[in-house]
């Protein structure tokens, strides 16, 4: 059973004794991934992997498992920073400074995506209402053409698909 097979090497990064302060600089995107993989010794693409393939599953983790503090930790870091980004906007406006309220504007307009890209209450994925599409048109009278011999059935059916149309 022990061959030589190919086993993927652990992620560095969450390895890493330091792997929250890399966690946070990641987060807080403000310092790019060269400086942080320099600054804590780390391979650049692994730094890249981490961000792209764990980041989120640990921010995801705090969201659904509320026991796990260091993803705890990286909300309220979220939530910190979209709170910082707020009082910058208030304060840009009472200054009049259109130019810094609007930087605070589209600063929390990606927090609050990274938020609900967190939740899972982000679609990402295009979506595509098959109740319009011509193939399942096609289908639907199909279906209900094959139940006329069966009137009660195709009734239940036809009730049936029609709760799915909006």
């Amino acid at each position: 059973m022990g061959g030589g097979g190919d086993l993927a090497r652990p992620c560095t990064v969450c390895a890493h004794p330091q792997r929250e302060s890399i966690d946070r600089l990641l987060l807080g995107g403000n310092v790019g991934v060269a400086t942080i993989a320099s600054e804590f010794g780390v391979n650049e693409r692994a730094v890249y992997r981490h961000r792209a393939s764990h980041l989120p599953a640990v921010i995801g983790l705090a969201a659904a498992a509320p026991t796990v503090a260091q993803g705890n930790a990286l909300l309220a870091q979220l939530e910190d920073l979209r709170a910082d980004a707020q009082e910058l906007q208030r304060k840009a406006e009472e200054a009049q400074d259109i130019r810094t309220a609007l930087v605070a504007i589209r600063e929390q307009g990606r927090l609050i995506e990274t938020l609900l890209a967190v939740a899972g209450e982000l679609q990402t994925q295009p979506t595509v209402n098959v109740v319009f599409a011509q193939e399942w048109i096609q289908v639907r009278a199909v279906l209900l053409q094959a139940l006329a011999p069966y009137p009660d059935a195709r009734q239940a059916v036809a009730q049936a698909l029609k709760g799915l149309e909006p």
